[in-house]
């Protein structure tokens, strides 16, 4: 993983996983971006773009959706265009959460909340975030097995306009909805 860049206009998000093994739940791994206002970056998002919807504005869209991490290469791409947010916006925090197709945690973890897959029960986890040809951030998330949900990376706006980016890697054990309401805050 790298540190932070700065004077990002449009970047890529990836994520790749191993589809679960025959006659188990599918593996559903689903990119989040939680978009702050600039009054208020660690509070309530003012929008919240995941599977089967992409921003208001169109700055922020899910190009390739997967349920069951099947096919080669990544599995879910969302392109973020930064330079094309108002002024307004201040702060995108990009998550990711494993939707619960099951129930009872696989051979490699322990559940999570009720139940629940965690990132030790999926294998081939990773994520890659770019600008361009130019790789910022990739990882995986060994960092945070007991998880349900997890922050990869944080874009900020700064006084002049300019984003900058962070990896944010910080787990969570949380439904979808529960993360998506947390996965903001101040840490």
């Amino acid at each position: 993983m790298t540190g932070v860049r700065k004077g990002l206009a449009k970047v890529e998000v990836a994520l790749r996983w191993d589809p679960s093994p025959a006659g188990t739940p599918a593996n559903d791994l689903d990119i989040v971006a939680a978009v702050y206002g600039a009054t208020d970056p660690h509070g309530t998002p003012v929008q919240l773009v995941h599977f089967g919807s992409r921003s208001p504005d169109g700055t922020i869209t899910l190009n390739r959706d997967s349920h069951t991490g099947q096919g080669f290469g990544f599995d879910e791409v969302m392109t973020v265009e930064l330079h094309r947010m108002s002024p307004d916006k201040g702060r995108v925090v990009i998550g990711v959460v494993i939707q619960n197709t099951g129930t009872g945690a696989g051979a490699g973890g322990a559940a999570g909340p009720d139940g629940a897959k965690t990132f030790a029960d999926v294998a081939g986890t990773g994520f890659r975030i770019r600008e361009g040809h130019t790789d910022l951030a990739q990882g995986d998330f060994a960092g945070v097995p007991g998880a349900t949900a997890a922050t990869v990376a944080e874009f900020t706006r700064d006084a002049s306009g300019a984003w900058s980016f962070e990896v944010r890697l910080e787990g969570f054990e949380a439904d979808p909805e529960e993360f998506t309401r947390a996965m903001g805050g101040i840490r």
